[in-house]
Formats: structure tokens, sequence, C-alpha cells
């Protein structure tokens, strides 16, 4: 590779199963460490990882083609994922395609629920955490600011955001079919992220006037609790006291189940003919799927409610065309701004050989819309 080229690695719902995506998900700890491996790399140049519940995307800027397979290998090896794995279900995008994905990224045009707005806080993010560690300079600082422009122009000049287009509104009409009703409906939110103030306050708009939250640290538990006007519930009687509650929104971050099977038989037995609805908005999930086996309950996962958020989007399609339309000409334009850029940056590289099932297998490539 005689120029650096900037370069897309990764996975996401529209690729990966929900099982493989358990795999994929990047704790703060892990991504931190993942960030220093990355940053030993001679032959990248800058980085970001984008990671959320639906996806986990690394942008970079590269001085040798073998920098993907090493970004990928490093990959695998700390998720103990199998490379031949991430080939199936991952994807790469080079130049001006790495460019035109990140826009729709952070416009909701790429997200499980199209339009919601989330996604562009947490593309924020990401690029704030790269810009804290240094790992982001001319290319991507500019690639990164320009997708914020263009996905604040197409929120504002499109209606691709209108109505009920995040995961949480979506919960909360979930839980009206199921209820009817929301006045006497008992909500538990198990995390107190950014995620369960959303939820907590879409369910509180629509007449839930009986919230508790509940987290591994009290202290945010409580500062969510007194903004919600919700009660706290301590984390370790989450499970024993679950038959108190209608309604269970989990969004945690814990590495792994936080309501087993097991609790959730017995607060079923409890309850007698009052059933009870999981919805379940972790990456890994936070309830055990056998759950679903445990008697007179609704049990719903972040594809279940992309796939219920789907039937609603119609009405938002014309809207993302146009918004694509706009991004792909945004698009054009600072790629050709871009390509004499790093044309400017060229820089020596090195690569060392990648282990075997990496060399062995390559990502497929994603034609985006």
């Amino acid at each position: 590779m005689s120029t650096p080229t900037l370069f897309l690695v990764g996975a996401s719902h529209r690729t990966a199963p929900l099982e493989f995506r358990e795999k994929l998900a990047l704790g703060l700890e892990a991504e931190a460490g993942f960030a220093k491996e990355l940053a030993e790399l001679s032959s990248l140049q800058e980085f970001a990882v984008l990671s959320t519940c639906n996806r986990v995307e690394i942008y970079g800027v590269a001085t040798e083609d073998c920098a993907l397979d090493q970004v990928a290998a490093a990959f695998c090896a700390r998720q103990h994922v199998d490379a031949g794995e991430f080939g199936r279900f991952g994807f790469v995008a080079r130049g001006r395609e790495a460019v035109q994905h990140l826009f729709e990224v952070a416009s909701g045009l790429d997200s499980q629920v199209l339009g919601e707005t989330e996604i562009f806080g947490q593309v924020k993010r990401a690029y704030a955490v790269a810009q804290a560690r240094g790992s982001v300079r001319a290319v991507l600082n500019r690639v990164f600011q320009k997708a914020f422009q263009a996905a604040k122009h197409v929120r504002t000049n499109t209606a691709v955001t209108a109505g009920q287009v995040s995961v949480a509104n979506v919960a909360v009409d979930l839980a009206l079919d199921v209820f009817g009703s929301l006045e006497n409906a008992r909500v538990l939110l198990i995390g107190a992220g950014e995620m369960a103030r959303k939820s907590g306050r879409a369910f509180a708009s629509r007449g839930a006037g009986n919230l508790t939250v509940s987290s591994r640290r009290l202290e945010r538990a409580s500062q969510l609790a007194a903004e919600l006007g919700a009660s706290v519930l301590r984390f370790e009687e989450r499970e024993t006291r679950l038959a108190e509650w209608d309604i269970v929104v989990c969004s945690t971050s814990a590495p792994s189940a936080v309501i087993s099977a097991g609790a959730v038989r017995s607060a079923m037995k409890e309850r007698a003919a009052r059933p009870i609805l999981f919805v379940d908005l972790a990456m890994p999930r936070d309830i055990e799927a056998s759950v679903a086996d445990a008697g007179n309950l609704y049990l719903y996962n972040l594809d279940d409610l992309g796939q219920i958020a789907e039937k609603n989007r119609l009405a938002r399609v014309a809207e993302a065309e146009r918004g694509r339309l706009v991004l792909s000409q945004r698009a054009d334009a600072i790629w050709q701004q871009l390509q004499a850029q790093l044309a400017a940056g060229v820089s020596g590289g090195s690569c060392q050989a990648p282990e075997p099932a990496v060399q062995d297998r390559a990502l497929r490539a994603v034609v985006f819309a």
C-alpha cells in the first residue's frame, strides 16, 4: 500500500445474529485494553472504536493492507471469537464506502430502528474517547466531524425521525399492547445508564406511575430514581422480589445474565395468572434465553424489538432514501478532499504475517446502499 487508506472493520445487526453479537460486545475495560493493542500496530496511523448494543466497528487509517487483518485478529483474540466466524458475519469497507457508512450510522439510517437518535450520542462518545486517548488525528477528526454535521442535516431536513423511533418507545408500545393501560403497572428498570433513563422517561410519559430502579451501584440507582420520581430496589433483591413487578426492563452492562430462568419460574408461581413482560435491551443479554419457557410471560430482546419497529418504518422509508441521497453527496465531497490529504500523508509501515486462521480467511465486503 503506497498511500494511507481509510477503512472500517466491523459487524452489526445487519450482518450478525444476536447470539454472535453477544460475543463481540466490548465492556469499558475490554475496549480500553483493545485500544492499547491497536496503538501498538505500526501499520495503523489512526483508529476509533464504536461499540453499541447492535454493532462493533473499528474505523482506521492504515499504511499497509495487512492492518485490516491485524485489527480483526486482535479483536478476535481479545473476544475469544473464531476468526473464520468473524469472517462470515463481519464486513469491511474502504475509502468512500467507509465515509458513507459512518454518515448513515450517525444519522440513524443504519440502525435497527430506522431513524433512532440514540446512536448519534453513541458515535459522539466513541469519537470523544478516541480524541482523549490521542488515536484520531487529521483524517478521522475530519470524517467524524463531517459525520456529525451530515447527521444533523438529515435529522433537520427530513422526517426520518418522525414517530416512535427509539427502542425505549417501541418497548412502551409493546407494554401497552400487553396490558392495555400502564396506570397500575409496576415497572422495574434494572440498570441505571442512558437506556434505563430513556426507558423510564418513555414509560412515565405514557402513564406509568409506579417505577423502580435497581443497579449494582446503589448511588446511580438512587440518582436515576430521583430524576424519574421512582423508588429504589437493592440489586441483590432483584430476583427474590421479581414477582412484584408486571414489567421488567433490563439494560445493564453486565458480562452475563442478571435474571436467571430459575428466578423467573419462582416468580411466575407466585403470580398465578398474572403475566410479566420482560424487555431485554442489553448486549450481552441480561435475561437467560430459557426464561421464555417459564410460563405465563412475554420476553422480548433487541432483535425482537427491531422486528416490531420494522413494521412501523414504512412511513419513514422515503425520508430515509432522501437522507441517503444527501449523505451520498456529502460523502463524495469529503472523500475527494480526503484523497489528497491521505496522499500527502504517506509513511512507512511494516506488517508481521497474520495468524494462519486470519490469513486463510477474508472479511467479506458489504455494499452500502
